[in-house]
């Protein structure tokens, strides 16, 4: 492995790291603020990304897609645990495992946002700094695909808990029968899923790049 391949794992690992966690720490603080503090007794109510981190799908698979296409796209931690019967009855358990799972990919949103704004600030006060412009580039880019790929509406992604607190109920238990299909269903995801996220990546990072440069001005 060379200097630059190695910078690259770097700029793209921590991303990563940063990503992930947040990620599931919303998810623990939003079910803890609902009334489940199920997270927060097994230690996941943190931002140390240590307890979040899968070996696979923080570690193995982001290096990987490093070394073979030079960016990360797809990756995960390790789930959060949610008990739904812990929730404050100011709210149904569906309305609440939708809450909890829209917050993950909130999130994400939150942080390409926060990385938009830093490269405009940063470009306005003339910081040109490549390291700074590639990590902030990469948190955009990472933080993006995981907010819409983790919303796709089918098990076990965010999305499918969110469309699932949507739905009436008759079409919800419909619906439900797909998901002990989850594993098969992630296959297909992990295949198809560049392709279903690539248009909405397009336009959101469109905005984002649009955003950061008025603020450069």
């Amino acid at each position: 492995m060379n200097a630059s391949d190695l910078q690259s794992l770097v700029l793209w690992f921590i991303p990563v790291l940063l990503s992930l966690t947040v990620h599931e720490w919303a998810h623990a603080a939003s079910a803890h603020a609902l009334g489940d503090d199920t997270a927060a007794r097994l230690g996941r109510l943190t931002l140390n990304p240590i307890p979040h981190i899968d070996p696979v799908g923080t570690v193995l698979l982001p290096v990987m897609q490093v070394i073979f296409s030079g960016g990360v796209f797809f990756a995960w931690a390790k789930p959060v645990p949610v008990t739904p019967t812990r929730f404050t009855r100011k709210v149904t358990m569906s309305t609440g495992m939708m809450i909890v799972s829209a917050a993950g990919p909130v999130s994400n949103l939150l942080l390409a946002l926060g990385a938009a704004l830093s490269m405009g600030l940063a470009m306005r006060a003339g910081q040109t700094n490549e390291a700074i412009y590639a990590f902030a580039q990469s948190m955009l880019v990472l933080n993006l695909a995981l907010a819409i790929f983790n919303m796709i509406p089918l098990p076990p992604l965010d999305g499918s808990k969110v469309l699932l607190g949507l739905l009436p109920r008759r079409t919800a238990l419909a619906y439900e029968k797909i998901f002990p299909y989850a594993p098969v269903l992630l296959i297909g995801v992990f295949l198809f899923g560049g392709r279903l996220i690539h248009r909405p990546m397009m336009w959101l990072g469109g905005w984002l790049m649009h955003l950061s440069a008025a603020i450069a001005g």
